[in-house]
């Protein structure tokens, strides 16, 4: 690799950060391209710099950020040092790349893209094509810990899918299936099985896989691949189990049983019976990694991990004056969460919801299990290149209102009104919800929080 191509500022570098972005950004249009060639390939000029990395490789349809920061926390508050690898982000593209909880540098980032720049133009001239812009984020998340930051664990959530996403080019010390669920049915083969056979082709040869999938015919092929690649198969309700001991508003708590002790009570502040399920498959997977690979976690830092571990834009309160809950349910399995939290710990007279989503998505089951509980839902539309526009959600609303269903339904496709008018209908005894599209939460979690706009993309 020429010396020069990998410093910034060089003739054809890359001269600051936005740039870098924005190069990485452009190869958008190259799209979701499922395989590895591109990655493996971008991989060996640089010298397989991921076979120097632990990974803890974390697949589902939704959970696998919860668990990812559950288990980051964790490892932090017992010494280890930590990268962690997400997508999509809620605030900067740096978020996807960090490091004990803090993002990749800005001129860290910049040097890395463009030590990447020449190798995916190379790459480009061949038949292969252009590596794709999550293939190459990928790449430089790999660069960043190998080659600048060389953390103990790698914390490394699959982008879409599992057997063929970039990131399954890694060989990981155990392996994570958080559920399986109606996401991107169109791209992972249109059933229930079919998402459950790519997600579990992130079990490798010998590798322990924790999971939690509930589904019979899912569990079935989780099982199947675990026992034809020789993996040991760590289920909730089989090998692990919880049980909660107390929830209310920021406070949950519960009693882990697996196969190796029992611990309560452990505690967290993550909303929604669904975290206590994310909680648990993060403790069954440092309890293998424990019988494993001798990893020292006591329980006072497990404990404190859990307790202190943050997910933006999920149920989380982003204002309290109107009170505001900003929760990224975008698919059936998420609204389910959603609805269930809104029914059991938050308190409220009338609940305003605001809801933008994407297109392809499984919208119709979405909505039926949010309308029986809104009494004011406002439509609108996330700002971003594949949005579902205003009009024919809405259509979407009335052909699945029910006659009990007693709700307003207000249209307004651009985001900062619709927010606008969220607050001003919002009451002091009242609850505002923005829910759908991770894009619009972005958008409106920093516009309330930072007063700012967000970058936001995968």
């Amino acid at each position: 690799m020429n010396d020069n191509n990998a410093l910034a500022g060089q003739d054809g570098g890359l001269q600051s950060y936005a740039e870098a972005v924005d190069w990485i950004n452009s190869l958008i249009p190259f799209g979701i391209r499922p395989g590895l060639d591109r990655i493996a390939k971008l991989l060996e000029l640089l010298g397989n710099p991921h076979r120097r990395l632990k990974f803890i490789h974390i697949a589902g349809t939704n959970g696998k950020g919860s668990v990812s920061a559950f288990l980051t926390s964790v490892l932090i508050k017992s010494g280890y040092d930590v990268g962690t690898f997400t997508s999509p982000y809620i605030t900067k593209f740096t978020n996807r790349f960090q490091y004990n909880g803090e993002d990749i540098e800005e001129e860290t980032l910049l040097q890395l893209s463009n030590t990447l720049k020449p190798l995916v133009e190379a790459i480009a001239e061949t038949e292969l094509g252009s590596p794709t812009m999550f293939e190459v984020a990928t790449a430089l998340a790999i660069l960043f810990y190998a080659t600048v930051k060389f953390p103990d664990y790698v914390v490394w959530e699959t982008g879409l899918g599992g057997r063929l996403d970039v990131t399954n080019i890694v060989t990981p010390v155990i392996s994570v299936i958080t559920n399986v669920g109606h996401d991107h049915l169109e791209r992972l083969g249109g059933t229930l099985a079919n998402v459950a056979k790519e997600k579990s082709g992130i079990i490798k040869s010998g590798v322990p896989v924790v999971s939690a999938v509930t589904q019979p015919e899912v569990v079935e092929i989780v099982k199947q691949k675990a026992a034809e690649m020789k993996s040991t198969l760590y289920l909730l309700g089989e090998q692990f189990n919880y049980n909660e001991l107390s929830a209310k508003e920021n406070e949950q708590s519960f009693r882990f049983d697996g196969l190796f002790r029992s611990i309560e009570p452990l505690s967290i502040s993550l909303n929604g019976a669904h975290q206590q399920t994310n909680a648990a498959v993060a403790v069954m997977t440092l309890e293998v990694l424990r019988q494993y690979y001798a990893l020292i976690v006591d329980d006072e830092a497990l404990a404190e991990g859990l307790r202190e571990a943050a997910w933006p834009g999920r149920l989380e309160i982003v204002s309290q004056s109107p009170r505001i809950l900003v929760d990224g349910a975008h698919n059936p399995e998420g609204a389910e969460s959603l609805v269930q939290a809104l029914r059991t710990i938050y308190r409220y007279d009338r609940l305003h919801l605001m809801m933008g989503m994407l297109e392809n998505k499984n919208h119709s089951d979405v909505i039926k299990h949010i309308l029986p509980i809104v009494d004011t839902i406002i439509v609108t539309e996330p700002d971003y290149r594949q949005k579902n526009d205003a009009e024919s959600l809405a259509a979407l609303i009335r052909s699945e209102r029910s006659v009990d269903d007693s709700f307003e339904l207000i249209v307004e496709p651009d985001w900062q009104t619709a927010l606008q008018k969220l607050q001003q209908l919002t009451g002091e005894s009242d609850l505002g919800v923005v829910s759908g599209s991770l894009y619009l939460i972005a958008d409106v979690r920093s516009r309330i929080l930072y007063n700012s706009d967000s970058e936001k993309g995968w």
